[in-house]
């Protein structure tokens, strides 16, 4: 006898559709797998196996073949046990055949019969729907995620039993023993609260780091903080999702993907909140972009629509940063296998802070006793493209005692927040229907278009560019920034002192010689 179920596999944070064949023969008992198979995969025979035995369905001896169809696709990952269990149970005459024909089944099995966590569920579930599936069977844990996806239906199971006694049921007691999971992606949107982190306020001094922070955010513009420690680069760092425009739909349900590609949901339905990632330096720069035996999504990847944090900047690998260049420029990440190409999204705000010497004291000689090679060593593991690559860089000056004594609070996350919102609702209106969502992704082929510079202000940007050296790249970002500067201040159109602010806030080469 013969049964084919339905199943998926990813593709980077997309998926396609996999037919699970199964069939079962007289002859010497066994179980045999093909199809191009990982290593889990290939143990899910042992898994399926020891499941139906504890689940109570005692299993004629026949010699049983499974096939992952299209058998040229690589199989990762444990989700397969559930399909290949189904499919035994079909061509074992376990419930009528056809039951189970037009449903999707995800899941990894326990040997009692447990039915755990996948990943990939809701990219895996958005395929099916596209290709008209109308339901699916994935782990209770998982039926969240696959939920918000809309026009099909997503029952969640918890064991093995529960699956069989809804094949055998027919009508309303299907509705009763797996009832469908109803989600409202656009109400979790809507519930989304304001950031109840850490304030602004409660960051004393600092006043040019803030408003380098507002402009980063009201822009998605990449940011870089340099400054003694204690300064309060980390602090400042940590509270800038909080003042950063709250997901869209479309970007929950991207960021989403991204960690149930992962396997970083957990029972989330959906992310509602921008991600916030802060690897420690010792990261390893496949960890950091991605990739692996089994090519998984890197942080660079998780911060995808939110911010990437990197705390002593210098510390890092070189090889690990000099791997972000070209994701900071396309917002994706190509992972090249023998088994063909992955795509991750990597449309992130990079973040970073870095002390101005090893000791982190420079220019103060009362306190550094770094030697100027020491100092130049330092600096220079921060490579220059890199750093053309950083919007806005900031210095943030040891903060002084009458600050911290009583001093008066400054702006509050929430007022930082409004502003911000209102250049981002100024930027959707600019770019609406183009495909841009903020000023920082902006292309250099419509630079003119929607950062349209006047007489006086390409004269300006003309002495700028003579005077700093600054790169075409360079040229381009100064221009992304100064048209941040006039949407938050309500300006219509860039002026010579957005420019200037612009260029101030322009990090060098010579960035660390304060």
């Amino acid at each position: 006898m013969y049964s084919t179920i339905l199943s998926g596999a990813l593709l980077g944070i997309n998926a396609c559709m996999v037919q699970v064949e199964v069939d079962a023969t007289s002859g010497l008992p066994s179980m045999s797998m093909v199809g191009s198979l990982g290593g889990e995969v290939r143990e899910s025979r042992e898994r399926v196996l020891a499941a139906l035995k504890n689940a109570g369905l005692d299993v004629p001896p026949k010699h049983v073949t499974v096939n992952l169809s299209p058998a040229d696709l690589r199989k990762e990952g444990t989700a397969y046990d559930l399909p290949i269990a189904v499919g035994m149970l079909e061509v074992l005459g376990f419930f009528p055949e056809g039951s189970a024909s037009g449903i999707l089944f995800l899941g990894e099995l326990g040997l009692n019969g447990e039915i755990r966590a996948a990943r990939g569920v809701l990219p895996i579930v958005r395929e099916a729907a596209l290709r008209g599936i109308r339901e699916c069977i994935v782990p209770e844990v998982n039926a969240g995620e696959g939920a918000v996806i809309p026009g099909i239906c997503v029952r969640g199971a918890r064991e093995l039993e529960q699956v069989m006694c809804f094949l055998l049921a027919g009508g309303k007691e299907r509705e009763e023993i797996l009832p469908q999971v109803s989600i409202s992606p656009e109400e979790l949107i809507r519930g989304q609260e304001a950031f109840q982190g850490n304030d602004f306020s409660e960051v004393r001094g600092q006043g040019m780091a803030k408003r380098a922070a507002k402009i980063a955010a009201a822009g998605f513009h990449n940011l870089l903080m340099l400054g003694p420690p204690g300064a309060g680069k980390s602090m400042i760092a940590k509270r800038i999702p909080g003042i950063m425009p709250p997901l869209s739909l479309e970007e929950s349900l991207e960021v989403t993907a991204v960690y149930s590609v992962a396997g970083k949901l957990g029972d989330k339905a959906l992310v509602t909140e921008r991600p916030f990632q802060s690897p420690h330096h010792t990261i390893s720069a496949p960890a950091l972009t991605g990739g692996g035996n089994v090519p998984r999504p890197g942080i660079i990847s998780l911060s995808h629509r939110g911010v990437l944090f990197l705390d002593e900047l210098p510390e890092f690998q070189r090889s690990s940063l000099d791997g972000m260049r070209q994701p900071l420029e396309d917002k994706k990440v190509q992972v090249t296998r023998v088994g063909g190409n992955l795509i991750y999204p990597a449309d992130f705000m990079l973040v970073c802070a870095m002390n101005p010497c090893p000791c982190g004291y420079f220019p103060d000689r009362n306190r550094c006793r770094c030697t100027e090679p020491q100092i130049k060593r330092y600096a220079g593991r921060v490579s220059g493209p890199i750093l053309d690559r950083i919007d806005l860089c900031v210095e943030l000056q040891a903060v002084e005692v009458e600050s911290l004594q009583g001093g008066a609070e400054g702006e509050s996350s929430a007022e930082m927040r409004r502003q911000v919102e209102m250049a981002r609702r100024t930027q959707e209106e600019r770019y609406r229907g183009t495909g841009y969502r903020f000023n920082g992704d902006v292309q250099a082929a419509d630079m003119d278009r929607f950062c349209t510079l006047g007489e006086g202000e390409k004269r300006c940007m003309e002495k700028l560019y003579a005077q700093m050296g600054l790169s075409a790249r360079s040229y381009h970002r100064i221009r992304k920034v100064a048209r941040t500067i006039a949407d938050l201040a309500g300006e219509e159109r860039i002026r010579t002192e957005h420019l200037l602010e612009a260029a101030m806030l322009r990090p060098t080469q010579e960035v660390w010689r304060a």
